[in-house]
């Protein structure tokens, strides 16, 4: 609870002659609020040992939070409480502008936000704090993304599109199949224009054009045939008319293997409000203070969101997705849909289902008119609904694409994600690869590769890396602890990896050298590939 002492305001003032009259009238001010309002009113008192005045920034905070307990109890119909948060949320709005000599105000303008900083720089002495990213002023034309008349209209029928045929440029070969009871595992490849896919394999998420704390070299050691990168993010920054006059992102990134890339449509609705409806995949990343973006709005069109780097307005649709893809040069690319969260009514799931397959219409008979050597592969969708999985399978078997990605909501744990695989793998062509999208950690490619997933990409192997988990065949381990300090063994004993012990790596991360990361990625890297050679094997010799 905030106390206050009156007697001690005033003395730190008189002890302190040359203390600001300023802090002497803004403490008695206080003095005055927290004698009317609730016992919990921040504290005035400046003694040395007494908790010190709350910010203008921590006001904010708790007026914002204040707030929001303020209309759950309201929408809870809790009288009572209402009205007490409601005289505690009052107190704080006329303490902030006590202290800063500006109202509170929830959106307040560029000439507000910045008096607020100057009055709390002033009244703590302090320097100004850096202006937030300015956003772009360009007019959003918000009234072309509408959503469409009838949410469950049909996509245009199959018999529209020219029927599939092999392209000379992108093979799919099945070498073997199980034959273990009830196995749909394969060992198959995939050529690329820019070379060999042995599957099932493990798919490195570059999301920058980059695969972070590795480089090309590094990356082509460890065993990468494939990298994922994505288009949102290189969308936003170099955008791709940079990488086309680079030659495209296998030349701009220096990597001389396989490319996928995807819509740009996961992250972009990633940015919508949260809600609790949200499942893990939709779970948003923190977002920095001043970041500006956001989804502003979506509809049959597209969608329409703001750059997290200056907040300038991007369209997103089916066919500016496949333009910029087809800029990147990637060797197989995805259409545009629609991530709806996992929880979700199933008239919205279904919506969304059709909404994905008329953009993805478009996004095929836009790269259809410019294959420029480019595989595009379907995205499955329909959650865990089964029904809905196989309305999307089966119709967009029947169009012309070259593969089939599993994406949308695959269900909250890995069981509910086997059970999907388990009644849908059977509903895709066999004579086309498949792509679990996002799911890769040792224990799910173990899982999920006797259904006859062929490639799965995940950033999970060196995400974790870099924070200090490494990937061994008897579970991961936390090379922080202090056992390892004198390990100089193997990170795995059972594989060969890096050249460097348990004991190097503990003292390169307790060291925070930047060494650190790429060891390790390049250590979890390897093991993700060294772990899906020997699943290869395992389906050769029919074990799995």
């Amino acid at each position: 609870m905030w106390t206050i002492n009156t007697h001690t305001a005033r003395h730190t003032h008189t002890a302190r002659p040359g203390h600001p009259r300023r802090r002497l009238r803004r403490c008695q001010s206080m003095v005055d609020t927290a004698a009317e309002g609730p016992s919990d009113s921040p504290s005035c008192s400046t003694a040395e040992g007494s908790k010190a005045l709350p910010t203008a920034a921590e006001l904010r905070q708790k007026i914002g939070s204040m707030g929001a307990e303020l209309r759950q109890a309201r929408l809870s119909d809790d009288a009572a409480a209402a009205a007490a948060l409601l005289e505690r949320l009052l107190a704080y709005k006329k303490q902030y502008a006590d202290l800063t000599g500006a109202e509170y105000r929830l959106k307040s303008s560029k000439r507000g936000r910045q008096a607020a900083a100057e009055s709390e720089a002033a009244a703590s002495e302090g320097p100004v704090a850096p202006k937030p990213p300015k956003r772009a002023k360009v007019k959003m034309e918000l009234g072309l993304y509408q959503a469409a008349a009838d949410p469950m209209e049909l996509p245009p029928p199959s018999s529209s599109f020219p029927a599939w045929e092999p392209r000379s440029f992108f093979r799919f070969e099945v070498l073997h199949r199980s034959r273990k009871p009830g196995s749909r595992a394969r060992v198959g490849r995939i050529t690329t224009p820019h070379g060999v896919i042995d599957t099932p394999a493990f798919v490195p998420v570059g999301t920058n054009g980059a695969l972070k704390g590795v480089d090309e070299r590094q990356s082509h050691e460890a065993g990468t045939q494939l990298m994922f990168c994505n288009t949102y993010h290189l969308l936003v920054h170099p955008g791709p008319e940079v990488i086309q006059q680079a030659g495209g992102l296998h030349s701009f990134a220096g990597h001389a293997g396989p490319i996928i890339t995807d819509s740009g449509g996961f992250q972009v609705f990633s940015l919508a409000e949260a809600t609790q409806d949200d499942g893990p995949e939709m779970k948003r990343r923190k977002v920095r203070e001043g970041n500006p973006a956001s989804l502003t709005a979506t509809g049959e069109r597209g969608a329409l969101f703001r750059s997290y780097l200056d907040g300038r307005p991007i369209e997103l649709t089916p066919e500016s997705s496949v333009a910029a893809q087809k800029q990147f040069g990637s060797d197989i690319i995805i259409p545009l849909d629609e991530l709806p969260p996992n929880g979700m009514s199933r008239d919205r799931l279904h919506a969304s289902v059709r909404l994905s397959h008329r953009w993805m219409v478009r996004s095929l008979r836009a790269h259809l008119a410019d294959p420029r050597q480019q595989a595009m592969y379907a995205v499955v969708h329909g959650g865990t609904d089964t029904e809905l999985r196989r309305e999307s399978a089966e119709y967009l078997s029947s169009l012309p694409f070259d593969g089939f990605a599993i994406g949308g909501s695959l269900g909250k744990d890995r069981g509910e994600m086997l059970d999907l695989l388990r009644a849908l793998m059977p509903r895709l062509p066999e004579d086309k690869p498949n792509h679990l999208l996002g799911i890769a950690d040792p224990d799910s490619a173990v899982a999920v590769v006797p259904f006859g997933i062929d490639t799965m990409d995940s950033c999970n192997p060196t995400r974790i890396a870099r924070h200090g988990t490494l990937l061994c065949t008897g579970g991961s381990i936390k090379i922080s602890q202090l056992r390892y300090k004198a390990d100089f063994g193997h990170i795995d004993p059972t594989r060969h990896t890096i050249p460097h012990s348990r004991a190097y790596l503990h003292h390169l991360f307790k060291q925070h050298e930047l060494l650190f990361m790429t060891l390790a990625s390049q250590h979890n890297m390897i093991f993700m590939h060294q772990l899906m050679g020997e699943l290869r094997q395992k389906i050769l010799n029919d074990e799995i």
